[in-house]
């Protein structure tokens, strides 16, 4: 049996340069079909994209932790409903003012 896991994209960004790591989690974020989901896999909480996605694109993403440290942490992103995806872009860019640099 396949992994559901196995089906949606995946970014391990403890194997991405801290200044690619936004830019690549957004461009894949704004890629998703709307009930789709992505999954990040990371050496840290990732709470602060959390909490980003939130402030900054409201009702567009869920969110579901499935493992939670203290060594590795991986979420499921989803992008909830095509009314919100049709009228909010992510773009490549964070939105943070970062420059990608966290």
């Amino acid at each position: 049996m396949t992994d559901i896991a196995e089906t949606r994209p995946h970014i391990d960004v403890r194997l991405v340069p801290p200044p690619e790591r936004h830019p690549r989690i957004f461009g894949m974020l704004n890629a998703l079909a709307p009930g789709a989901a992505m999954l990040i896999t990371s050496d840290h909480d990732p709470r602060p994209l959390q909490y980003h996605l939130q402030s900054n694109f409201s009702g567009l993403f869920g969110w579901e932790y499935l493992e939670q440290g203290p060594d590795v942490w991986r979420v499921a992103i989803e992008r909830l409903n095509e009314a919100a995806a049709s009228g909010a872009e992510t773009g490549s860019n964070c939105g943070c003012g970062c420059g990608g640099a966290h």
